[in-house]
């Protein structure tokens, strides 16, 4: 709970600093690559998180490290702030809330669908089309299949979750056939 607040509360405190000069995405995209780049080094993240080595010496790393990534000075001194404030290890929370905040700003939301076998581009477009119209906002898709769904379709957007897949239809099928009720 405690990594939660705290993502909250740096997330949103960049949020407004990059709504007020109009750069919150260009922002959200610097602590997105830093953040893959800790995710995907673990040595550098070692280094940078580990108390063995002296907090100077790991400033320095990070200052290297924004200096090599071309950071904004605005990203540059949020990430010197989580640093001397011992949150750098809250990044990859912070970058999850920062999204979400965006997103918002954006009206995007996002979808996760499941399906059977590979959906060809039109039926992903009609899907694209009938979530946003559902949910009155802009959608963006990821797909993943899992052949143990028979086929249909399972999408999430948010809390909101629409199962057309034949496995839940048969599944219902079945409890009706048991309770004896008539389909």
């Amino acid at each position: 709970m405690i990594d939660l607040t705290v993502s909250r509360r740096y997330a949103k405190a960049l949020m407004m600093l990059g709504q007020e000069d109009g750069k919150y995405k260009e922002y959200g995209e610097e602590l997105k690559v830093f953040t893959q780049l800790m995710e995907r080094e673990p040595e550098l993240k070692d280094a940078l998180l580990n108390p063995v080595h002296s907090m100077e010496e790991r400033k320095k790393l990070l200052l290297r490290v924004a200096d090599l990534l071309k950071l904004s000075p605005l990203v540059n001194n949020f990430l010197l702030l989580l640093f001397d404030k011992l949150r750098l290890a809250a990044l990859p929370g912070i970058m999850e809330v920062y999204q979400h905040l965006v997103d918002e700003l954006e009206n995007l939301k996002r979808a996760r669908v499941t399906s059977a076998v590979p959906l060809d581009e039109d039926m992903q477009e009609r899907l694209r089309q009938a979530l946003e119209k559902l949910t009155d906002s802009k959608v963006t898709m990821e797909f993943e299949e899992d052949p143990a769904m028979i086929g249909g379709v399972v999408a999430r957007v948010g809390d909101l979750v629409l199962d057309g897949s034949i496995r839940t239809q048969l599944y219902s099928l079945r409890e009706s056939l048991i309770k004896g009720e008539v389909v």
